[in-house]
């Protein structure tokens, strides 16, 4: 049957506004937040976005309290086994039904200074203050070691938000991170403001901002972050959320656009359209152009949901990535639901659009290839455990694998050819998956996340794809060879039937292809959601296991929220996967202590929520340095 049409729920009429700085509300606008997105907005919207504006937010509130018993000892070890621990804090004790604030750093990213080896930037949404913020930590003796640094990022200045001059932001995160060739670093940062659902304060304005570290490494920041763009709801009465940003810098010192920056997201708007915008600094980071067009119309777009069409039939996009390459080429790449389907194919496509003047204007969207979204989390995992989200299903009895997961595209230039663009991406039907192999599409869940058979028996699997462009990107073999053929990351031996998810890619300064990922593919993770991290090669190595043992799913945020994506960054002669690691127990103030006449103590204990797992567990970044010839 053919795809079911969902219609926004959003009421009509809301303008679709555009520029660096938006004026005030209008009177009488209807409120606009999270629970307003239609349900293909909300399963398409970041985990940040949902964990800060979303219902799970208020779920985490209402977490029963654990029966925690075992005494705990600090966990402030440097790293684990051979791993590297990346941020510096000790683990904060909270109260069960806040399990995660004051706890989990997650969604990393790194990246290395081009012109210098030892100098790398990691970033993170960081809870440790009790809400997300930008965290940051910087290495400057080749991620041997680290330490903290702190830009502030709740902290905003200008006239944007009501003629006042000061915005101070509740939570962020989603960060980015990008060298240019004089050795300044770039660090974007969403930024929100709850709003009423979640907080006293009505104001739900949000913004994305970029910080610059000069000379320092990563060590300091500029004060106050410069805005890419900024969405004015003082009065809690809007009509879009900004989401999902990432940077690239052009760090070529013969490239024509040497030095330029570049931003690229997703803006959610009350019409039920979520389309790919970006800009552009030629000022390192000071000022920013007004937002461009990027998810243009396309024939490559037919199904449209019911949904208005605007700026296009590509009307439902999101994780879009900025990257540039050698000659000064700018590539955006992002994944989009607008493909027609007839019967049970739940099939969507992953695009990318050129620019070849600096960001100012973009090429027709072209085919990267197409994928298959992960499972539909509460059919297979149980009602109640993640509505509306698609998250990466255990295949045995047990369901405490319930974070939100999405399927995305990271793309890497090769320094070598400029002509050589490669886009990985995941896929739950792939060569390794399908029906030949007992899995089969059936259809979508109300959210558009995918319905499979074969899901729970072992039959289905998430691979990470790879499609290449040589010409540039104007084709891939992906554009015309279908994802059931298209070559994986990894050929690992138990990699055929196990799950690999949320992959970075890179890659190095001599031509090697680097990808790291989560991977099911050691001892019994594949039921029962452990999870380790891989890191492949195409010269020096074919795959290596980064992590010493297994990671169990994650327990904090009642097990919902993990984060959206890994990233990995490459030397000539060494890859620095970083992820966000659940193998330190987390802990909470023992029962019965704490109170007059009996010292409190920490303990260790189940998770609050519902899984099922002998111990709760803390979020913290972990690194590795592996050689990769």
């Amino acid at each position: 049957m053919r795809r079911r049409r969902i219609v926004g729920v959003i009421a009509a009429g809301s303008s679709l506004i555009l520029g660096m700085t938006l004026s005030a509300p209008r009177a009488g606008a209807q409120p606009f937040g999270y629970d307003d997105l239609t349900p293909i907005q909300k399963a398409k919207a970041s985990g940040l976005l949902t964990e800060t504006l979303g219902a799970s937010a208020t779920r985490q509130q209402r977490a029963a309290t654990a029966a925690v018993a075992r005494a705990a000892a600090p966990d402030c070890d440097r790293g684990r086994g051979g791993n590297i621990k990346v941020n510096q804090n000790c683990l904060n004790d909270t109260d069960p039904d806040l399990h995660g604030r004051g706890q989990a750093q997650n969604e990393t990213w790194v990246s290395v200074n081009p012109h210098n080896p030892d100098q790398l930037i990691a970033g993170y949404n960081d809870y440790r203050r009790g809400d997300g913020t930008c965290g940051i930590s910087y290495s400057t003796d080749g991620g041997r070691h680290w330490a903290d640094a702190t830009a502030p990022n709740g902290f905003v200045r200008g006239t944007a938000f009501g003629a006042k001059p000061r915005q101070y932001f509740q939570s962020g995160g989603d960060p980015g991170i990008a060298w240019d060739s004089r050795g300044n670093a770039y660090y974007s940062c969403l930024m929100f403001k709850r709003g009423i659902a979640i907080s006293p304060d009505i104001d739900q304005s949000n913004g994305m901002y970029v910080f610059r570290s000069t000379g320092t490494a990563g060590a300091s920041w500029n004060f106050t972050a410069r805005p890419v763009v900024e969405h004015n709801d003082v009065a809690g009465a809007g009509d879009h959320l900004e989401d999902k940003e990432f940077i690239a810098a052009d760090a070529n010192p013969r490239s024509p656009f040497r030095d330029r920056v570049y931003v690229t997201w997703t803006r959610f708007a009350a019409d039920g359209t979520a389309y790919i915008l970006a800009a552009h600094s030629a000022d390192y980071g000071q000022t920013f152009s007004a937002p461009v067009l990027v998810s243009a119309d396309s024939a490559l777009c037919q199904e449209t949901f019911g949904v208005p069409t605007p700026r296009g039939r590509c009307n439902i996009n999101q994780f879009s990535e900025p990257v540039v390459g050698p000659d000064g080429a700018l590539y955006v790449v992002w994944a989009n639901s607008n493909a027609a389907n007839t019967g049970n194919d739940n099939r969507s496509q992953m695009l990318v659009a050129r620019s070849t003047d600096g960001g100012v204007t973009f090429s027709a969207p072209v085919k990267v290839g197409d994928y298959h979204e992960l499972p539909d989390c509460d059919t297979y995992q149980g009602a109640g455990k993640n509505p509306g989200r698609a998250c990466v299903v255990e295949k045995g009895a047990t369901t405490n694998s319930i974070f939100r997961a999405a399927n995305y595209p990271m793309a890497a230039v090769d320094p070598k050819n400029p002509k050589r663009l490669v886009v990985t991406y995941g896929s739950y039907i792939n060569r390794n998956s399908n029906e030949s192999k007992g899995c089969a599409p059936a259809g979508f869940s109300a959210a558009l996340n995918g319905l499979y058979d074969g899901v729970k028996n072992g039959g289905c699997n998430n691979d990470i794809v790879i499609s290449t462009s040589t010409d540039g990107g104007a084709t891939f073999t992906g554009t015309t060879t279908n994802v059931r053929s298209l070559p994986v990351v990894t050929d690992g031996s138990r990699q055929a039937t196990t799950d690999q998810f949320w992959q970075g890619t890179v890659f190095s300064p001599r031509g090697t292809l680097v990808t790291a990922y989560y991977d099911r593919q050691y001892g019994n993770a594949n039921v029962t959601g452990f999870s380790d991290v891989t890191l492949t090669a195409d010269r020096g190595i074919e795959h290596r296991r980064v992590t010493g043992s297994s990671m169990p799913p994650t327990t904090q945020f009642s097990g919902q929220f993990f984060g959206d994506y890994i990233m990995v960054a490459a030397t000539a002669t060494k890859a620095f996967p970083v992820w966000s690691d659940t193998r330190a127990e987390a802990t909470f103030v023992c029962p019965g202590t704490g109170q007059p006449g009996v010292p409190p103590r920490l303990c260790t204990g189940p998770p609050p929520g519902p899984q099922t797992l002998e111990t709760a567990n803390d979020q913290e970044v972990l690194t590795a340095i592996v050689p990769i010839g």
